[in-house]
């Protein structure tokens, strides 16, 4: 279907891949991973022709669609909502706007092109293609109010949603993705995770959401080393066997045979417990099929984020009492807010819309005013809180172990040594350690506020939208963190597998109060009963 050959990419100096000879074939879902900077995202642009490689060359068997995700938001301003997901078949538009400019320009001679386009125009179900349109759009939560709308009119998370409509529409051959969960829901997550599982053309995605790469990849594409391995199976599979095989190979002495059998046990483990049942049957045989030198360990590196807390907390964390709060316009963000924690709760607080789980923790951190009610922590709560948006932090022109000292509330704290062990578990070593925090990525950022969270060593920790700008190393240690934190957390994330491993209880902020289950978080959304709840709490009076 789709295979690269002996493809290099260098930029200047620095060679990004080195020689990669890989093949995607029909009826799989690949999901390609690496540690940030490692060239996913540059492999998908090239996979699609926006960017040629050094050497080598893709190819894409003739008469085979390729279609990709936009990641340009505003590519389709001018067009309606409808006319931009048709656009995604390409072949099938440029005959539509054919067949429409003859029409407007009508002469006998015209007619007979007009027939001819006419017969491939039905081959392709065009006749459909406003329906099917206009079908998957509703799938995806646009409304059919919106379906003529200009798309420089529309909010920028619908956008979002009618791009993934367009890559989708016509069942391309290959379909490309980058990132295609950022800024959807769980419910529009939830519904293509179901049809990426179901579709029998090729998938390539980049995702750092770990729920979904395992509910729909059948193999895993590693860039390590400037190479791409694929391996049988989705992430969980790859990420398990890759710890294994680095935790045999530290054991230098552990006889072959010994590491051959662990290895063989793993495999059939796994394989006796493949989710999605359509999938289920291939992938037992690609597993059977898979030999023990398949397994590498990975060069990956993981930060060592570990929560203590200075002291213990008392049985009374946090009260709320009546909160409410609105947005800028005046929408009521949420209503009558009642909640009080209890000491050890993991709570995911959820919102259908983000401001308003935004607006709660920059409440009860003091930065913003409740439109009405109160809180009040307990007095041996310490907190610790980690915004969506941190930019003010980093405003000054100052080295990394400057920026954490800042932090310090003893002069042992403030002793270069002990600030660089807590930046040194972010994998920030050695002279990285020196870089200016005004030069930063978004997920250097992020792991710098981890490390001052872990200085600060607080009983109850506040996270929104704590996975954004992570890798899926740093995502899967911070997982594992809060999973053994013995403190409160509250936090607020995307990540279906953070929310599902992390959260007792589930707290959901609607304009009409909130609703509170001591849940996990698959119980919580799966439920008839809380659903039908959920729908009315949102729902705007006629």
């Amino acid at each position: 279907m789709l295979s690269v050959s002996n493809l290099s990419v260098q930029f200047g100096k620095r060679v990004l891949f080195d020689e990669v000879n890989v093949s995607f074939t029909e009826g799989n879902c690949y999901g390609v991973i690496g540690a940030n900077g490692a060239g996913k995202s540059t492999f998908l642009k090239i996979l699609s022709g926006q960017i040629d490689p050094t050497s080598g060359h893709v190819h894409l068997e003739p008469g085979k669609r390729m279609s990709i995700l936009e990641q340009d938001h505003n590519a389709y301003d001018d067009s309606t909502v409808l006319e931009t997901v048709v656009k995604g078949n390409r072949p099938l538009f440029k005959i539509k706007q054919e067949i429409d400019a003859l029409y407007a320009d009508y002469t006998d001679e015209n007619a007979d092109r007009i027939g001819e386009l006419q017969v491939q125009f039905e081959e392709m179900d065009g006749w459909n293609a406003d329906s099917d349109a206009a079908a998957m759009l509703s799938n995806l939560g646009i409304s059919e109010e919106l379906h003529y709308t200009r798309m420089g009119d529309m909010d920028s998370k619908l956008k979002v949603r009618v791009l993934l409509a367009q890559a989708l529409f016509g069942s391309p051959d290959v379909l490309i993705m980058d990132e295609p969960t950022n800024d959807l829901d769980y419910d529009t997550i939830n519904w293509l995770e179901h049809f990426l599982a179901d579709y029998e053309n090729t998938v390539i995605v980049v995702s750092h959401d770990r729920h979904f790469l395992d509910s729909v990849c059948t193999h895993i594409g590693d860039i390590d080393f400037g190479k791409m391995n694929l391996y049988s199976g989705n992430y969980t599979f790859w990420y398990e066997s890759s710890q294994l095989a680095a935790r045999q190979r530290a054991q230098q002495n552990k006889k072959a045979e010994e590491k051959a059998k662990e290895l063989q046990e793993f495999i059939m483990r796994f394989s006796a417990n493949v989710a999605k049942s359509k999938q289920a049957t291939s992938r037992k045989k690609m597993l059977s099929k898979l030999k023990i030198e398949d397994i590498k360990p990975s060069s990956r590196r993981y930060p060592a984020i570990i929560f203590e807390r200075e002291r213990e907390a008392g049985d009374q964390i946090l009260n709320i009492s009546g909160l409410s709060a609105s947005a800028e316009d005046g929408e009521p963000l949420f209503s009558n807010v009642d909640i009080n924690l209890s000491k050890g709760d993991k709570v995911a607080v959820i919102s259908r819309d983000s401001r308003a789980t935004t607006a709660l923790y920059e409440i009860i951190n003091g930065n913003r005013k409740a439109d009405k009610g109160n809180f009040q922590w307990g007095i041996t709560t310490s907190q610790s809180y980690l915004p969506a948006e941190n930019s003010n932090f980093f405003d000054q022109n100052i080295n990394l172990v400057d920026w954490l000292r800042q932090y310090a509330k003893t002069e042992e704290e403030r002793e270069e040594v002990y600030i660089r062990g807590f930046l040194g578990k972010m994998l920030f070593s050695g002279e990285e350690a020196l870089k200016k925090c005004t030069v930063l990525s978004g997920g250097e950022k992020v792991r710098c506020m981890l490390s001052r969270m872990m200085m600060l060593r607080a009983n109850v920790l506040m996270l929104d939208e704590p996975t954004n700008h992570l890798d899926l190393e740093s995502i899967t240690a911070f997982n594992n963190s809060l999973k053994n934190f013995k403190g409160t957390v509250l936090f607020t994330t995307h990540d279906h597998e953070f929310a599902q491993t992390v959260a007792d209880r589930v707290i959901e902020l609607t304009p009409k109060g909130n609703i509170d289950r001591h849940l996990t978080f698959d119980e919580y959304m799966s439920d008839k009963t809380i659903k039908e709840l959920r729908n009315k709490m949102y729902a705007v009076p006629a």
